[in-house]
């Protein structure tokens, strides 16, 4: 293993800044979606397109910028990144047409593309294990606690300054990071090898880690809890405000039950770490996971929709998630040093996949958003439970490292 370049604390906080930017952007905004058809006199299909746009942008871009972060190295390609970022942010900010506000989410996913794909690849590079995964449970509480911390800002800035002031905000964040990068983070990647980045040798990277079920089990686990935190994301805001009756100022600060809980949650995996094995951690989160969403299921059949009977199950589903991050993420990593971010790209790009996934369903294939949320949470945690556990007998139990062909 090689000399860290960065002090656990420093890349613990520089990885939760960058791996915040992707969620923070995509919900902070999530309060004024119904105030953005006012002023834009438009639809709310269409206003639900600057969500889609956003989650092409970032989901598709991780694709290439954790390959040119293996090619080039990861600081100069975050920097880009961020740059591109900031315009899309700006961009947003000044909009004053749906068409322009389409544009600049879409520049503005794909600029924060690199928060999730690189930080994790810069942690790599440097620690793994336990080690690792204590670094990845503060990113992985960041990750998914965006989501639902966001909307609370994004509604008091609503409140106070208006809808504009939210993607301010995202310019005011954008620029904090860039020059955080600047200053405090080195170059992490020892393997820079340019070829990485030929189509032919990029796409067989991408095939190796699909083929690999040492990538493929934690990945998807990953995409089912993490992408049910962005699905959630599109979702709650029309079951809480639209079905239970919430204000959009209620709703920011009702979504606290979620950022709470996982906080809660990966305040629980630091210290069960100090005693068990991020694996055995992993295995209650699974269970714990299961057992929300079954939860869900039942207060959607047996409850009418109420604050409680929708978030105290998401509260369980987000303590469980959390309780899960660290290990599955460490053990999908671990097997590819020298590809690192690809494999980052690849499951981030699961991560919001399913997301997508979700959200779509969401939209086409049910009547209701309660029924949405219902049906695709309980479904995405029993899934979460069958790869899981049958991970946990077919694959081996110490992850080997493998050799990129």
């Amino acid at each position: 293993m090689q000399t860290a370049l960065m002090t656990e604390r420093r890349a613990s906080a520089i990885g939760a800044l960058l791996v915040a930017l992707g969620p923070i952007s995509l919900a902070l905004y999530t309060p004024a979606m119904p105030t953005l058809v006012t002023v834009f006199a438009t639809d709310m299909s269409t206003v639900k397109l600057t969500m889609t746009f956003y989650f092409i942008g970032f989901t598709f871009a991780q694709l290439v910028c954790g390959p040119l972060s293996d090619a080039y190295g990861r600081r100069p390609v975050v920097l880009w990144f961020l740059a591109g970022y900031l315009v899309g942010s700006f961009m947003a900010f000044s909009a004053t047409t749906i068409e322009f506000l389409l544009v600049g989410r879409l520049v503005q996913g794909i600029g924060a593309s690199c928060g999730i794909a690189i930080s994790r690849a810069i942690i790599r590079d440097q620690y793994t294990g336990d080690k690792g995964a204590g670094i990845m449970n503060l990113i992985g509480m960041m990750l998914a606690a965006g989501p639902a911390f966001a909307p609370v800002i994004g509604s008091i800035a609503l409140e106070l300054a208006g809808w504009a002031s939210i993607f301010g905000f995202m310019v005011a964040y954008g620029a904090i990071v860039l020059t955080a990068i600047v200053l405090l983070v080195p170059e992490t990647n020892r393997h820079r090898d340019s070829a990485l980045i030929n189509p032919r040798r990029l796409a067989r990277s991408y095939r190796f880690l699909l083929g690999q079920p040492l990538f493929l089990v934690p990945a998807l686990i990953l995409g089912l809890t993490i992408g049910g935190f962005y699905t959630l994301a599109t979702i709650l805001p029309f079951v809480l405000i639209d079905q239970v009756g919430l204000r959009p100022l209620q709703f920011g600060i009702g979504m606290l039950m979620q950022t709470g809980c996982f906080f809660l949650g990966g305040l629980a995996t630091r210290l069960l770490l100090k005693r068990f094995p991020s694996d055995k951690i992993a295995g209650f989160g699974s269970l714990l996971n299961l057992m929300s969403g079954l939860a869900l299921f039942a207060g959607y059949l047996y409850v009418a929709p109420s604050y409680l009977s929708v978030m105290v199950p998401v509260g369980g589903f987000a303590f469980g998630t959390a309780l899960m991050l660290p290990s599955m993420t460490v053990r999908g990593l671990h097997p590819f040093p020298k590809i690192a971010g690809a494999a980052s790209a690849m499951m981030g790009f699961v991560q919001i996949g399913v997301g997508l996934v979700g959200s779509a369903m969401a939209a086409v294939v049910f009547d209701d958003a309660q029924t949405a949320v219902t049906m695709i949470i309980t479904g995405m945690t029993v899934l979460t439970a069958l790869i899981y556990w049958s991970g946990k007998v077919l694959l081996p139990k110490d992850t080997p490292v493998l050799d990129v062909p």
